[in-house]
């Protein structure tokens, strides 16, 4: 049986990970079954947090423009899960945020995991929903807040000892960590012209940017000039 781990969950301003960002990391360490450390982290993502973000997770742009900055967060959870598995429900989905980082950053962050919503799908066909929250409720599994990560990291490690204990003798293979897989490509960050231009574009139509012009990267800065093309208009040519 699987002892040693990390379980991981994220909280994001969206779904993509090729243009939405990281807002809050939480992790449990798990040594021979047993909890033994926890990691928690809201980051500052530098931009206005979705409304429907905060109403989903409870995070605010208060609570955010306290948090800390994306780099320390990243380097501690990478120290915090290094020589471990991760597991998560939907592993691949945080996963891809965190293998985007990273690789924008020049990290190496190759890991092997465990997905335990396949595992619900595989082995709780009668349950109606494999969401971790209802399969926490489900399964009688306590958990104190929902859609906040360290809370969800917690309840996916008691979600993930629970499938192991009962189900791991009838298929051992399934409980074995296997790499994750998660094809990127690096982000560069925002040239100077196109800083510029951004900057003469809202100044021009007296708009304030929702993002931190420093924090974009090249493709992020391309489309939200162009969505601020759409529906402004460009500026006149002298």
């Amino acid at each position: 049986m699987l002892e040693d781990y990390v379980a991981v969950d994220l909280e994001m301003t969206g779904l993509r990970a090729k243009v939405d960002r990281i807002l809050e990391i939480g992790a449990v360490r798990v040594k021979r079954g047993n909890t033994v450390e926890t990691f928690g982290q809201i980051i500052n993502p530098r931009m206005k947090i979705p409304k429907e973000i905060t109403e989903l997770t409870g995070i605010t742009d208060e609570m955010t423009e306290k948090g800390c900055e994306i780099q320390k967060a990243m380097e501690e959870f990478r120290q915090f899960a290094d020589g471990l598995p991760l597991i998560g429900h939907n592993i691949l989905f945080d996963y891809s945020f965190l293998k985007q980082y990273m690789v924008n950053q020049g990290i190496p962050f190759e890991k092997d995991g465990i997905d335990t919503l396949k595992l619900a799908r595989k082995f709780l066909p009668e349950a109606e929903k494999k969401t971790l929250d209802y399969l926490c409720s489900y399964l009688n599994i306590s958990s104190s807040q929902r859609h906040r990560a360290r809370e969800d990291a917690e309840a996916a490690a008691a979600l993930f000892q629970y499938l192991q204990e009962r189900f791991a003798s009838q298929e051992p293979e399934a409980f074995l960590p296997k790499p994750l897989q998660y094809k990127v490509k690096k982000q560069g960050p925002i040239t100077p012209r196109q800083k510029k231009y951004l900057k003469e574009l809202a100044g021009w139509h007296k708009i304030d940017l929702p993002v931190e012009i420093d924090s974009l990267t090249r493709n992020e800065a391309s489309r939200l000039t162009d969505k601020i093309l759409s529906t402004y208009g460009r500026m006149p040519v002298v």
